[in-house]
């Protein structure tokens, strides 16, 4: 009996698939036992050709050879992983080698990482496929117990490639000829862009919004604040007169309770998280951006194994997992979580109604802990922060409900009505899990008071406030807008249309999509808000009307589900896909709209002679040159992990070569070499540095060269 390759996405999951496989022989990309020969890949290896390989014309970007329609998509290998390719390629050939076990990760990209590398190396021998929700030893070994045929799993192939033909289809050609059209670099996607329009949309009713003044009356009375009410429950006045008016009216004398409600109320748990659910409250918590997120979650889930698999759109579990769920409470029986745990552990039989619904799961189950019991000390702060999200969860969807009290009471002064509420906790059910550090409205208690009963007026007195514009979108309200696109249409017939899709992207592609947006200068950060530049506002008045809807690109998306699902041909979609491309396309080059460079410098590219454009980054001002082909940029300003001195915030770095400082927003200045001296003599330097340069090196935008230098001779100088 020949040997079974083992196909993992990554290296750090290959070698865990290894060792609990008994694999111990490592070779060249490659470990290998007596079963087993387990091999990865790093991320893909695999991709759709570039223009060029179809058509020599098509290495020059023009738009007279636009669209670009290959009658048949073309698979070529990365050349940065290349190497890689041959050792999975040469171990498929080995003669010993019997069948293949696809172990990416489960999911529709997972399986196209896969698919692609089989088709490249023309893989022709038996298949099968791991597919598993958490990476603890227990539940590998429970994998390769319950394998599944391969082909249980081409709809979901069939749709992940249909997805990367239309992005290449769509993307490529309206990319090109929005840049051809107006000389500058802009690109277009079927997700991205219906993405930026919603914050281009946003942007521009702040823009055009007249705020208005408006006052209310405030009452207090008998211990009670109540708050005036029209007939139809409108506190607001937007004539200052009457407001004063009903103020000195109701400002002295008595008062009567006139209607009082009392009520026993229930709030149940929030359902488990999923991947756009927890993104969105580590935004709101932590100010972590939905990239962040996600990638702290794949080191919680296959670095760490104690959060089961996180690229899911499920909050819920099915009915098989339910029997592991004592293993899984118990195995966060330590730190806070205990009381807890062990409250929801006594509980027999489990609360698992919000929890449970076998409708609702789709390829994998909601984020929960895994049987795997933490040690808290080896998470990094972001690790613990997204960990303790999710246990919190975990066990607040266990516990009761809160039970509570809710009273409303009516009073009437001089005629007018004013209406208070109150609200007191009879049980805390899920809530204690949070404690009081969980964002709750609730409304104080009142003062015991019965119907009919009078009140001494204490004072009446105006309150004043204006009309606020639209907020701005944060990644926790942007990652809502994409899940939920219906919530920003007002056409009844789109809304019901969007109620039934699925959004803008999935919850594996939504973060790559704002990173996206970031990296082309479309979008810029202040604070938490995400606003729309130029640059972004101009390119949706460039792109096609039809590319700009929310409406169309979730009618995609629910198709690409389809697809899967085994309900809809990949081929016939791709086809649309196509002619839809030639109609865009069309659409650009008869477009009369103009793109101007208002960012535009009077500094000149040292490499074409053009004038540079200062955009701002997610960590700094960069210059950057406008010629797609040129491609020359350098950082101006970046914000450094370096601590101000006098006030502990981090300072940027300006300047280049010999020049350069670190400045401060408290007036703080220190130039570079003196900052080095600094941590050299207060012997922490040498760490510090090092952390910094390992962190710059990690961020998409290229950090200064010359600084890198200069730190990477000082380290060499200190080791």
């Amino acid at each position: 009996m020949g040997k079974s390759l083992v196909l993992a996405e990554k290296p750090s999951v290959g070698r865990e698939l290894a060792r609990v496989l008994g694999c111990r022989r490592s070779g060249e990309g490659y470990i290998e036992g007596d079963r087993y020969i387990v091999t990865w890949a790093l991320g893909h290896l695999v991709t759709l050709a570039d223009p060029d390989v179809y058509e020599k014309k098509w290495e020059k970007w023009d738009m007279q050879t636009l669209p670009m329609l290959p009658q048949t998509m073309k698979l070529v290998t990365i050349p940065q992983t290349g190497r890689q390719f041959r050792v999975v390629q040469g171990l498929m050939k080995r003669g010993d080698v019997s069948d293949l076990i696809i172990a990416t990760d489960a999911g529709r990209e997972g399986e196209l990482v896969a698919r692609w590398i089989m088709a490249k190396a023309g893989w022709r021998k038996p298949t099968k496929r791991l597919w598993i929700s958490s990476q603890t030893d227990r539940a590998i070994r429970d994998g390769f117990a319950a394998l599944r045929p391969a082909r249980d799993y081409d709809n979901l192939f069939y749709s992940a490639q249909a997805r990367s033909e239309a992005d290449w289809i769509i993307g490529l050609n309206v990319t090109r000829a929005l840049t051809c059209r107006h000389n500058a670099q802009l690109s277009a996607g079927r997700v991205q862009t219906p993405t930026l329009a919603l914050m281009v949309e946003r942007e521009q009713e702040i823009r055009q919004f007249v705020p208005k003044d408006f006052w209310g009356v405030r009452l207090k009375a008998g211990g009670i604040s109540a708050t005036w009410r029209d007939a139809s429950g409108n506190g607001r006045l937007f004539d200052r007169t009457r407001a004063e008016t009903l103020a000195k009216l109701c400002g002295s004398g008595q008062c009567a309770v006139t209607q009082l409600r009392s009520m026993k109320r229930q709030e149940v748990p929030p359902a488990a998280y999923d991947l756009t659910e927890l993104q969105r409250d580590a935004n709101k918590k932590f100010a972590y951006s939905a990239k962040e997120t996600l990638n702290i979650m794949q080191a919680l889930y296959e670095q760490h194994k104690l959060l089961t698999y996180p690229r899911t759109d499920s909050r819920y579990i099915s009915d098989d997992v339910v029997a592991t769920l004592p293993e899984r409470l118990r195995a966060v029986m330590v730190d806070a979580y205990k009381p807890f745990a062990q409250e929801v552990l006594r509980a027999r039989p489990l609360r698992t109604k919000y929890l449970v619904n076998n409708a609702k799961v789709t390829d994998h189950h909601a984020i929960i802990p895994t049987e795997e019991s933490p040690e808290l000390w080896r998470l990094s702060g972001p690790e613990r922060n997204i960990y303790d999200l999710v246990v919190r969860r975990f066990l607040a969807v266990l516990m009761p409900p809160q039970e509570y009290e809710e009273v409303e009471l009516t009073i009437t002064a001089a005629g007018e009505r004013f209406q208070a509420k109150g609200k007191t906790v009879i049980h805390p059910g899920w809530r204690a899990v949070y404690g009081r550090s969980n964002e709750e409205d609730d409304e104080p208690s009142l003062p015991p008071v019965t119907q009919g009963q009078r009140l001494q007026i204490a004072s009446a007195s105006v309150t004043s406030g204006k009309t606020p514009p639209p907020p701005r979108y944060t990644e926790a309200s942007l990652l809502t807008a994409m899940e939920k696109p219906h919530a920003q249409v007002e056409d009844r017939n789109l809304r019901k249309i969007l109620e039934q899709t699925s959004g803008l992207g999935t919850p594996a592609t939504r973060a790559d999509i704002i990173e996206k947006l970031f990296s082309a200068f479309y979008i810029e950060r202040r604070g938490k808000e995400l606003v729309p530049t130029s640059k972004g506002m101009q390119l949706v008045e460039l792109v096609p009307q039809e590319l700009r809807s929310a409406t169309l690109t979730a009618q995609w998306e629910e198709r690409l589900s389809r697809i899967a699902r085994g309900q809809e041909s990949d081929r016939k979609f791709v086809e649309e896909m196509r002619a839809h491309a030639t109609k865009l396309v069309s659409q650009v080059k008869m477009s009369e709209a103009k793109f101007t460079h208002d960012n535009q410098t009077r500094k000149t590219c040292p490499d074409c002679g053009k004038f540079l454009l200062l955009v701002k980054g997610k960590r700094g001002e960069m210059l950057v040159c406008p010629d797609r082909e040129c491609g020359y940029r350098k950082s101006v300003v970046q914000t450094s992990n370096a601590r101000c001195p006098n006030c502990f915030k981090k300072m940027e770095l300006r300047g280049e070569g010999e020049n350069q400082m670190f400045a401060c927003i408290c007036g703080y200045r220190e130039k570079l070499s003196a900052f080095k001296e600094r941590r050299e003599t207060s012997g922490a330097g040498k760490r510090d540095v090092e952390k910094y340069m390992q962190q710059q090196q990690k961020k998409e935008e290229p950090a200064n060269s010359a600084m890198a230098a200069q730190l990477a001779k000082w380290l060499e100088k200190n080791k």
